[in-house]
């Protein structure tokens, strides 16, 4: 199959007139191949550039919280880069804990600080249980709680969270040590499209 192809224009008086060919150039180069097409974003209706999500490549909003006692709990992220998640674009998310001290650790999506805006309204309730509804049945409970995650001993413990979070902004995770000792624990996210 040749590269291109020619066919007259179908405005042409030439294929008007039932010609199918004359002196007159009424023709069209048509391509005939594949050309791939990279999608980086949109305008929306606002005018406004939206460039399209990616995965992230690494872990992101790496905490260090030491010495939490028995009963002890951190907030993460908690860091001057990441003080806390835009899960914006995103619907999943990868959650990474490496105690000190192996057992039980519970998890709960909170409201991330007082110092970051949700959207354009400031200061949110921090630190509170995130709720919500889903499609199915609208009653609104905790977006996540998890009260007890078996974690080992200075290994990265890694839990994916499915659409749960999807959307969600300025959100912390609050992590209690129940582990029965006093534990330095490391706190990773890796969000997913």
């Amino acid at each position: 199959m040749p590269y291109e192809r020619t066919g007259y224009a179908p405005w042409s008086l030439t294929r008007e007139a039932g010609v199918q060919s004359a002196t007159v150039d009424g023709t069209l180069q048509i391509p005939q191949y594949g050309q791939p097409i990279i999608d980086i974003g949109f305008v929306d209706e606002k005018g406004n550039w939206q460039g399209r999500k990616s995965s992230d490549r690494d872990f992101i909003g790496i905490t260090r919280a030491e010495g939490i006692a028995n009963g002890g709990e951190v907030l993460a992220p908690d860091t001057s880069n990441f003080p806390s998640l835009d899960m914006t674009g995103f619907t999943d998310l990868f959650l990474a804990i490496k105690p000190s001290v192996g057992g039980n650790y519970a998890m709960t999506a909170v409201m991330g600080p007082d110092t970051q805006p949700f959207a354009n309204l400031s200061p949110v309730a921090a630190a509170r249980t995130l709720r919500g509804a889903d499609a199915l049945d609208g009653s609104v409970e905790n977006v996540l709680l998890d009260s007890a995650e078996d974690c080992q001993t200075d290994l990265w413990n890694i839990i994916i969270i499915k659409e749960r979070l999807a959307e969600q902004r300025n959100m912390q995770f609050k992590i209690v040590n129940n582990s029965g000792s006093a534990s330095n624990i490391e706190i990773a996210f890796m969000r997913l499209v």
